[in-house]
């Protein structure tokens, strides 16, 4: 009986919200979690960029439809987010070529590259970012 009165700690599963605001990630795992979402965005976003390349294409009035397209507002926003999942990608993935031959590996270094890949991926977005509009 006196077993039965103790209670075991339960254990806990990892849930998002959990991930997302119990959790304190250091910034280089929320890099590399940018890292896989942005390589999502761009693998799903390639077709629709390439469907709007078609339409294009074919004939003027095509070309006239698909700039008529991307001049909506939810549009540019999608097209933002697709230019920040490049930039993001694009340099987490030189951050990541030199962890890769073991450089920038020491804690402090890993912090500060991933301080640069978000200021740097964020600074390259609205650069290309102020064309669309």
């Amino acid at each position: 009986m006196a077993n039965a009165a103790i209670k075991k700690a339960r254990p806990k599963y990892l849930s998002l919200a959990a991930l997302l605001f119990e959790i304190r990630l250091p910034l280089p795992a929320w890099v590399s979690i940018l890292h896989r979402i942005s390589g999502t965005l761009l693998f799903l976003g390639t077709v629709w960029l390439l469907f709007l390349l078609d339409r294009s294409l074919v004939s003027a009035a095509g070309f006239e439809s698909v700039k008529a397209y991307a001049s909506h507002p939810l549009v540019k926003i999608a097209l933002l987010v697709l230019i920040w999942s490049y930039s993001h990608h694009f340099c987490a993935g030189i951050r990541f070529l030199f962890l890769d031959i073991h450089k920038g590996i020491d804690k402090e270094t890993a912090r500060v590259t991933s301080i640069i890949v978000i200021v740097a991926g964020l600074a390259l977005t609205a650069l290309f970012g102020a064309r669309l509009l």
